[in-house]
């Protein structure tokens, strides 16, 4: 008795065919989609408020980028949560180049210490392109000790548990660097938090706390003014209008630890739209223009595109895993 049931050859032939044509079909339909975007607005989410300094650099950058697409790109701001609501309403959005966020470097190192987040920061995304870096500044009161990065070293080194630090919290990109330093010189200083450098920059300046590590932006205003010293910038770099404020790698080859910002898609972002997205945002970090616009956010333009800026992803977020495992960090 023959199997009835089981389809003959022809039939499986046919029926094989008919899933090609549709797979190609499938192909050819995202291919042309990619081909034609963009054809209506695209939104930028932001993971903090209106008016604060990640919203002023998008609100620069969107426009410029409208012009180069043809169409508006919308900055949306999804408070709360430390940048985590933003990003989970990325990673849950059509990967069709619509929905877009200007993440950085604190998406990372939340899921070392906030286990129960709805995704993971570095399979939910494509990343685009890298935007800008905002440099941290260590900063002390015009009478410490120390003036030099090196002298700072020795003196944190000799006398440990002495001297405390301020930040703008713990997991904060300021504090983890701070951390890596004492890590890589053995030294042991307290942390002090605090909401944010509006908080620090005067309680050094009286000396209530004798180290805060601030934006680039606070600590130089305050030095120009002679009101604190900038003693090191956290990451190899001359800052427009501190270009005297050394390197923390002067003395420690190497070193850096810095915010960054980042234009992230949903997983799954077709190639071409990625591409398309990530030369427009070339062009736009190119303007001669955008770094003044920029520094009053303590914003150095770093432009990287989306190949290097996936593989440069995977490392930052291994080496702040690194430091909050060795310091034995955890949230508060």
């Amino acid at each position: 008795m023959h199997d009835t049931t089981r389809p003959s050859s022809s039939s499986r032939r046919a029926l094989v065919a008919a899933l090609l044509a549709a797979f190609a079909t499938t192909g050819v339909a995202t291919s042309a989609s990619a081909q034609n975007w963009p054809t209506r607005p695209i939104r930028l989410v932001v993971g903090y408020s209106a008016g604060g300094g990640v919203d002023a650099v998008a609100r620069l950058v969107a426009p410029r980028l409208s012009e180069l697409l043809g169409q508006q790109v919308v900055v949306d701001n999804r408070t709360g949560a430390a940048g985590l609501i933003a990003g989970d309403t990325v990673a849950r959005a059509a990967p069709d180049g619509y929905t877009l966020m200007l993440g950085d470097s604190s998406l990372l190192i939340a899921q070392y210490l906030k286990p129960q987040m709805s995704f993971d920061p570095v399979k939910a995304f494509t990343p685009v392109a890298g935007l800008f870096t905002l440099p941290l500044v260590i900063v002390t009161g015009n009478d410490f000790p120390a003036k030099t990065p090196a002298e700072f070293i020795a003196l944190l080194k000799k006398n440990p548990g002495r001297y405390s630090y301020a930040t703008s919290g713990v997991g904060t990109v300021h504090h983890l660097g701070f951390e890596m330093l004492k890590g890589q010189t053995g030294s042991y200083v307290l942390h002090i938090p605090y909401r944010g450098a509006a908080q620090i920059v005067p309680d050094v300046m009286s000396g209530q706390v004798p180290i805060g590590v601030v934006s680039a932006a606070s600590a130089i205003a305050q030095a120009r003014a002679g009101k604190l010293r900038a003693l090191a910038v956290m990451n190899p770099v001359k800052l427009q209008g501190g270009e005297d404020i050394a390197p923390l790698s002067d003395a420690l080859p190497g070193f850096s630890a810095v915010p960054r910002l980042y234009v992230l898609a949903p997983a799954g972002t077709p190639a071409p739209i990625v591409e398309q997205l990530s030369d427009a945002l070339r062009k736009v970090m190119e303007a001669p223009d955008l770094a003044q616009a920029t520094a009053h956010q303590g914003a150095v333009p770093a432009y990287m595109p989306a190949g290097p800026l996936a593989a440069d992803v995977v490392r930052e977020s291994a080496a702040w895993g690194k430091v909050i495992r060795e310091q034995k960090i955890t949230a508060q």
